[in-house]
């Protein structure tokens, strides 16, 4: 299975508003960067987002190792978040449906696909490719100002 590495973040101004979301996906010595915007969108949306249309670029099933300093995206994954939200008909542990439930179902399918493992970074601190994802986002959400 090919190893691929991918980072990604999102960003917001205002929220809702404006906003971004960056990813660099790595595979050998490749590096590409994607990057899109959306206005109106919250920063939990570009963060999913970003995600998606990362893993929506490999041709074929991978090993992913993901990357984001989201905690939203995931602990969604590491702590089974999604399995209870699909077992509880996409309805949170406060009983309140679940938000961006369309960006979760294509992730979800997305991991039948492929072998990924989720792994939080601290976001605005040392990883280059994380800042570099930060920035390609906030690049994007300039584009709407």
């Amino acid at each position: 299975m090919t190893k691929v590495t991918i980072y990604t973040d999102g960003s917001c101004s205002g929220n809702p508003g404006p906003g971004g979301w960056g990813a660099i996906l790595i595979y050998n010595d490749i590096k590409k960067e994607i990057s899109g915007g959306e206005n109106p969108t919250t920063n939990n949306k570009m963060e999913l987002t970003a995600a998606l249309n990362a893993l929506l670029m490999l041709k074929h099933p991978c090993e992913v190792d993901l990357y984001s300093d989201s905690a939203y995206l995931i602990n969604c994954f590491k702590n089974d978040w999604l399995k209870a939200w699909k077992k509880n008909n996409w309805v949170n542990s406060k009983k309140e449906p679940v938000k961006n439930v369309d960006l979760w179902m294509k992730l979800d399918e997305l991991t039948l696909v492929h072998k990924i493992n989720w792994i939080k970074v601290k976001g605005h601190a040392d990883n280059k490719y994380n800042n570099r994802c930060d920035e390609l986002a906030r690049i994007e959400t300039a584009k709407f100002f």
